[in-house]
């Protein structure tokens, strides 16, 4: 039985993370031959985390993205309310590849310093309550690439 279980959970997290990964195409002949691959991330907060979110990014998640080979691009907030100018956390970071954005992700998620910095900045509960990602590729005629 615990063969079958241990087999089942391989299974599931096997299903899961191809599940979790798409395959990359260029959609467009404009798409630039020398972009970097760049990831598109929208952080929606727990209500009333957005500035324990940011204060988190600006002294821990910044750093670590570029101790992991990660670009931070910039970051933003919306503006307007309907648009979650209190609760979204907007962000650009590059990589060379999306192989090279795995391997990151993966060093990030592993390091002893993010663990501490997300456990610390989450002692009154959780900051974040969705993530999105999109990845994206520059165009030929993009002055970022």
């Amino acid at each position: 039985m615990k063969t079958f279980l241990a087999a089942l959970l391989i299974s599931a997290s096997t299903i899961v993370s191809f599940a979790a990964e798409t395959t990359a195409v260029a959609v467009s002949p404009s798409v630039a031959k020398d972009s970097r691959c760049f990831e598109m991330r929208t952080y929606y907060a727990m209500p009333g985390k957005l500035e324990a979110l940011n204060a988190r990014f600006r002294d821990h998640t910044c750093a670590l993205f570029k101790k992991h080979g990660m670009e931070n691009i910039g970051y933003w907030i919306p503006t307007d309310a309907d648009k979650g100018a209190t609760n979204k956390l907007v962000y650009i970071i590059a990589h060379k590849s999306r192989d090279e954005a795995k391997k990151s992700w993966a060093a990030f998620s592993a390091d002893p310093d993010w663990k501490k910095a997300q456990k610390e900045s989450e002692v009154n509960g959780k900051l974040v309550e969705k993530v999105e990602s999109v990845y994206l590729s520059a165009t030929d005629y993009s002055q970022v690439k």
